[in-house]
């Protein structure tokens, strides 16, 4: 499971609905993120990301939408985001 830090205590399981959260993180704790979550990645087709507040289980399919986004103006910034898509099986038909 992916951790991110959190105060509070109690995790609510989040699997619908509209859900956003903004962390900052050290160097450190953003490494050991994004190396949980690439274990988790490699793994299986299956993430948990979670704080002590909060945790989202979602299953997801390929390809992984990575996006980068760089602003090289007087307030520089690189972002990176991850989009992970879940398809639900599409329904048979068939004609005898």
């Amino acid at each position: 499971m992916a951790d991110l830090p959190d105060a509070n205590d109690g995790p609510r399981t989040v699997t619908d609905g509209y859900f956003e959260r903004e962390v900052r993180l050290s160097r450190e704790s953003t490494a050991a993120f994004l190396r949980d979550l690439a274990d988790q990645i490699e793994s299986e087709p299956r993430l948990t990301i979670s704080t002590d507040e909060w945790k989202i289980p979602f299953e997801f399919d390929e390809p992984i939408e990575v996006e980068v986004e760089f602003v090289g103006e007087t307030h520089r910034q690189l972002e990176l985001e991850l989009e992970f898509e879940w398809s639900p099986p599409e329904d048979k038909i068939g004609v005898s």
